[in-house]
């Protein structure tokens, strides 16, 4: 059984995708119960478009050995049906950081039913989050939910509550809570004049993440762009050794990192720039949400809210997206970046550019 599953994971890794749903299918004839070919064909279905299958199917991940941190509540979750005006409903993360921004946009669609809404976030999640509207409370889920409910969801639930299809998929543009204009400032008068094209940098995620190996890069990697005429700023929390290394070697890249105390200061720094470039990490969904021009560099077996064969993201309108081909390099996507920022660099050059 493992080694079915692991010629299927090859096979998706090598884009063989028809190949891989066979291969998936042989074991769930082989081992029906068996969760784990349930939930890499709904990722499989995902990364191809297929989310009216997909949502049901990543279901699965309950069954799973380690499905995530998630509380046992004793009253039925929603999948959407029935009337809930005037029931009380928990929505609660239930996955990483960067899932929780992308699927905080459903939310005020729960509220707009009637019913009363708790959102229940990670703790990095609510300064950011509490001014979501529609909720009547936020709440940090590491403190537990106390107060009284009649229903909940898992926040990346939600999609398939709604039923989301390509074409259904709610707006990704600046729908996260208004900033405080002190915060915003305070960054501004930080930064200087806007003499220069203002570029927010992140080249990694959490090491534990299972993929990390795949989507992170390093510092030195992006540094191939740091002669351009650009101010370049560093968004990377907790940096690796050898990318602190790296940013001693290169002092024209800002790294105000220590003061970014939480999401809304992180926020009101990606608000004051022209453009992130950033691989797959929560800072590319918050960039993205905040309506940002957002370029984010995705490894060639990507994760499947990014699809496949695009530059655009449906979740994200002013998301780019940067892809390696089949030789797996960051050095040419960073070539390709580079090219990109030529031109705008050259744009605002224009007597009419805006500053």
């Amino acid at each position: 059984m493992l080694a079915l599953l692991n010629k299927a994971a090859s096979q998706l890794q090598t884009h063989r995708h028809a190949e891989a749903e066979r291969t998936y299918r042989q074991v769930q004839a082989i081992d029906p119960g068996n969760p784990e070919p349930d939930w890499n064909l709904a990722l499989l279905y995902m990364l191809t478009g297929n989310f009216e299958v997909g949502w049901a199917m990543r279901e699965a991940r309950w069954k799973k050995a380690n499905p995530g941190v998630y509380p046992k509540f004793s009253v039925p979750r929603w999948f959407g049906e029935g009337d809930i005006e005037g029931k009380t409903i928990v929505i609660c993360a239930d996955e990483g950081l960067g899932d929780t921004i992308q699927f905080v946009r459903y939310v005020p669609m729960v509220a707009s039913l009637g019913a009363r809404v708790i959102l229940v976030v990670d703790p990095p999640a609510h300064a950011l989050l509490s001014g979501t509207p529609g909720i009547a409370q936020c709440l940090r889920k590491d403190l537990g939910v106390s107060v009284p409910f009649d229903l909940h969801c898992p926040m990346s639930g939600l999609p398939l509550a709604f039923g989301t299809r390509l074409d259904t998929i709610p707006p990704g543009a600046a729908y996260l809570p208004p900033l405080p204009e002190g915060r915003m400032r305070a960054w501004e008068d930080r930064l200087g004049p806007r003499s220069r094209l203002r570029v927010g940098l992140v080249w990694s995620g959490n090491p534990a993440h299972s993929n990390d190996h795949n989507r992170s890069t390093s510092l030195r990697t992006f540094s191939r762009i740091f002669d351009l005429d650009a101010t370049f700023v560093s968004l990377q929390k907790d940096p690796r050794p050898e990318d602190r290394a790296t940013l001693i070697e290169h002092p024209k890249v800002l790294d105000p990192t220590a003061d970014l105390t939480d999401f809304v200061e992180t926020a009101a720094l990606i608000s004051c720039l022209n453009v992130v470039v950033t691989v797959d990490t929560s800072v590319a969904h918050l960039a993205a949400a905040l309506g940002r021009p957002t370029w984010i560099l995705l490894p060639y077996d990507p994760d499947y809210r990014w699809l496949l064969g695009r530059d655009d993201s449906p979740w994200y309108s002013s998301a780019r997206l940067f892809r390696q081909n089949e030789k797996r390099d960051y050095t040419l996507v960073l070539d390709r970046v580079r090219g990109e920022l030529e031109r705008l660099i050259a744009a605002r050059r224009q007597p009419e550019a805006i500053p």
